[in-house]
């Protein structure tokens, strides 16, 4: 009979050295805690849950034929530089279209002020690590998008909120925070915010940009959504106002307009950062994939972007209006809540009493989902608010959707 035996250790070694602990994760990243957004996604994959908990683009509204026509010309018209490694900074004829599209909005721009990033989420993190050493102060909105908050807390961020109103950032208390704290940048998302929906009025950009231009200021403006505009005007981006001109970076995507699962973003930053970017991505992931960004350029180049994204507003708008007419009902006396101009999102506060983190998982057993407003908050979070999504669904699922709401926050 032959018996097993337990194996030896390597020579030089006793047992109790061969299993010693591994080195511990960094400290940002045992800090740094997961997308509770994510998470609520993997609970709530059952096709019968209405799903107002995900800021996902209507799939049914993809330029499907459009965006398959531009991926099949280039593997069949340019297979070889389709499928080989690129230029860190992007293919030049994409980069061509995105400056004569960011032109054309009111910022003169060259190509060469731009680099492609893998989603606009991946150009936040190439400014964390080119702007950010650990320990150093960051300011951002309150409440303030979810992935930047994590953005900062992996680069050692300390982050702080900027008090705000229903039109944004307070511009005396980011004067007051500047000269206290020593920030490197200012994060912001002044069009259609997530989660707020809020959007920042002119004048208020104008006295962020002299804050800026004052005290000595990067400033980081997101602007996923800024084109899904149902109502009112136009507002010039922070970027081309010209105190903020020189100390603006200013990131831009096509997830919302396009499709999020081509993963395109970028950014325009001046020369200094835009080069410490580079650097960062090179060291990331070399270059955003070639295909992908010869696909987009030949869809500008071919298909008419803007009338696609009209059509895209023209259904989120019915939406939109669709999930205002029922809150009403669906929300508890007393609750309270903005009608943004575009963008994906609604936000909603309840009474003081009301915990929308504790209230969730009663809300789930009616097979509906909303993400909890609290993780949004770098500061103390308000619990009683609430992030819903819009664009989604249907109008007829919206309504049937927040009449689950109201049966579970009854």
């Amino acid at each position: 009979m032959t018996v097993a035996s337990a194996p030896e250790a390597p020579a030089g070694l006793d047992a109790s050295e061969a299993s010693a602990p591994l080195p511990p994760l960094a400290a940002r990243a045992r800090s740094t805690g997961g997308s509770p957004v994510r998470d609520i996604l993997a609970v709530t994959a059952r096709p019968e849950v209405i799903n107002f908990a995900g800021g996902l683009p209507a799939p049914e509204l993809f330029d499907r034929d459009g965006v398959a026509a531009a991926f099949r010309h280039v593997l069949e018209e340019v297979p070889g530089q389709a499928l080989q490694y690129s230029t860190t900074e992007g293919e030049p004829a994409l980069r061509e279209a995105l400056a004569a599209r960011t032109s054309v909005r009111g910022l003169a721009t060259e190509a060469d002020e731009l680099l492609v990033t893998t989603g606009s989420q991946q150009a936040l993190s190439l400014l964390g690590a080119a702007l950010i050493d650990p320990g150093d102060t960051v300011l951002v909105e309150a409440p303030c998008y979810l992935a930047a908050l994590q953005v900062f807390g992996l680069a050692g961020a300390r982050v702080v909120a900027v008090p705000a109103d229903a039109d944004g950032p307070d511009p005396d208390a980011l004067a007051e925070l500047v000269v206290r704290e020593r920030p490197k940048l200012f994060y912001t998302v002044p069009t259609f915010q997530n989660p707020t929906g809020r959007t920042l009025p002119a004048a208020r950009r104008a006295a962020i940009s002299s804050v800026a231009a004052r005290h000595g200021l990067w400033i980081v403006e997101d602007d996923p959504y800024g084109e899904l505009r149902y109502d009112g005007e136009r507002v010039p981006w922070i970027a081309a106002h010209p105190d903020a001109r020189d100390r603006t970076v200013l990131l831009g995507s096509f997830s919302k307009v396009m499709a999020p699962g081509v993963r395109l973003g970028w950014l325009r930053a001046p020369a200094q950062l835009r080069r410490a970017c580079v650097v960062a991505k090179q060291a990331a992931d070399l270059h955003t994939p070639t295909v992908n960004q010869l696909a987009a350029a030949r869809y500008l180049a071919v298909s008419d972007l803007d009338a696609h994204v009209a059509r895209v507003a023209g259904v989120y708008r019915e939406r939109r209006d669709a999930m205002a007419a029922g809150l009403a009902d669906a929300l508890p006396e007393g609750a309270s809540w903005e009608l943004p101009e575009g963008g994906m999102f609604l936000w909603a506060r309840l009474p003081s009493s009301y915990d929308t983190t504790a209230l969730l998982p009663r809300v789930l057993e009616q097979d509906v989902a909303y993400v909890p407003g609290a993780p949004f908050y770098a500061a103390e979070p308000d619990r009683s608010t609430l992030r819903l999504c819009f664009v989604t669904q249907t109008p007829e699922e919206i309504g049937e959707g927040l009449r689950r709401l109201g049966r579970g926050l009854k």
